[in-house]
């Protein structure tokens, strides 16, 4: 009995050394952070807004989700699927870890007040409200400079703050038709295609992150926050690059090209025995060696494929022979043709192929979770890696109004008699 107490002892002295040390090096993790000691003012819901304070969370900022008590973002509902039997939406959780929700109904002046009083003591705002909704709750730009005059205000918009449409509301796929991306998107002489995923909201987010950051060093040196305003449509006309360019300097209108590029020949995906492969010769010298890994070194002999510009001139021909020869494998096959190859290829992957692909495998981007009420859940981690650390996961996406009591009494020191008075008027939950 004594050995056995004995152990027992020993294995819980273990558990609670192994605690501790990670609770150390958690620490540790998040002070050695970039933006460790910056805190963020979350008014954002959807997709552009979240995605970028969850980069800035990643990077170790303090998030404070500001959501509708009751309700919340509307992403929590934007299901099914959702995870396992719980309500937890998977759009929601692919925006929000690394983040505090705190419900305040910001319609009423005590939920308001509670905002100015976050905003003396953060660095950060960001919005993506339709512009003119804030100014009218007095919680637009102007309305906190005047008390917290270091902040940075982020708003993310559809179409930006003035201009014919600046108060319409804005999603991915208006602005990608607006701005033309859907007319360059899908088979030749098919239909527009929206992409598969929100790019023009990602991207949008990204722009936001990086202005913000920007906007943080500016402040270093003059002391001062300022308003940043960022939207989808100019988003999108900044990353149509060379369609764009061709059409102001040459006055040559866009076409759908399908996987296909419209300056390089051959750059797209072929079918093949069990799927699409993709292949790109970026160069002459590229073509060759393609040429001779599918046994057709004649083609690189053929006058009409020399260079890439008589290969786009017969594209259509080129295309033909080296769709006939890609069809005669499967893409395991061409991907062992081409493993050594100094040319870009690679097969189009379903998702099951895409996570278990030995290679997104090895860099361990996906990274598993215990949520409070879906538990285990899993994420994609951060794109970008720091030699010094400091981007990554510490906490799951956050339920609706999670840490509205830690944040009112660890930030704003409200004790718990106000906070009660403050649940009973209904201004948090």
């Amino acid at each position: 009995m004594w050995c056995l107490k004995s152990s027992m002892l020993r294995f819980a002295k273990q558990i609670a050394h192994k605690e501790v040390a990670r609770s150390i090096s958690s620490a540790a993790a998040v002070q050695n952070a970039p933006l460790h000691g910056i805190r963020i003012l979350d008014l954002t819901r959807i997709v552009a807004g979240p995605y970028c304070t969850m980069i800035l969370g990643d990077l170790g900022a303090e998030v404070l989700k500001i959501e509708k008590p009751g309700r919340g973002d509307e992403a929590r509902i934007w299901g099914p699927p959702f995870v396992g039997d719980t309500k937890e939406s998977c759009y929601f959780i692919t925006f929000n870890r690394n983040k505090k929700s705190v419900c305040v109904n910001i319609q009423s002046e005590e939920g308001r007040n509670i905002l100015y009083e976050l905003a003396k003591v953060s660095d950060i705002l960001v919005e993506n409200y339709v512009p003119g909704k804030l100014d009218s709750l007095q919680l637009g730009y102007e309305h906190f400079y005047e008390i917290a005059p270091h902040l940075i205000y982020c708003s993310i918009t559809g179409f930006g703050s003035k201009g014919p449409y600046s108060k319409r509301p804005g999603y991915d796929v208006i602005a990608a038709s607006i701005g033309g991306l859907l007319h360059i998107t899908g088979p030749e002489n098919g239909e527009p295609c929206k992409t598969g995923v929100a790019l023009i909201d990602l991207s949008t987010g990204l722009y936001a992150h990086g202005a913000i950051l920007a906007a943080l060093l500016k402040r270093a040196k003059t002391g001062k926050g300022q308003k940043i305003d960022c939207d989808l449509l100019s988003t999108e006309l900044s990353t149509l690059i060379n369609i764009g360019s061709n059409y102001l300097n040459a006055g040559k209108e866009a076409t759908r090209w399908g996987t296909a590029h419209e300056s390089i020949v051959p750059y797209q995906a072929f079918p093949t025995q069990d799927g699409y492969y993709t292949i790109g010769t970026g160069s002459d010298k590229q073509f060759v060696e393609f040429c001779r890994l599918i046994n057709h070194k004649e083609l690189a002999d053929d006058p009409k494929f020399l260079t890439n510009e008589v290969r786009v001139k017969n594209r259509l021909e080129l295309i033909e022979i080296i769709g006939r020869a890609l069809s005669a494998k499967a893409n395991s096959e061409w991907a062992d043709v081409f493993a050594s190859s100094s040319f870009p290829n690679g097969p189009v992957n379903d998702l099951r192929a895409t996570f278990n692909d030995p290679h997104v495998k090895s860099v361990d981007i996906v990274k598993t979770l215990n949520h409070s009420t879906a538990g285990e859940i899993r994420v994609v981690g951060p794109a970008v890696t720091y030699s010094e650390g400091g981007n990554e996961i510490r906490t799951p996406p956050p339920v609706l109004g999670q840490h509205t009591e830690e944040v009112l009494s660890g930030v704003l020191g409200y004790d718990t008699k106000k906070i009660r008075e403050l649940r009973e008027m209904k201004i948090i939950s």
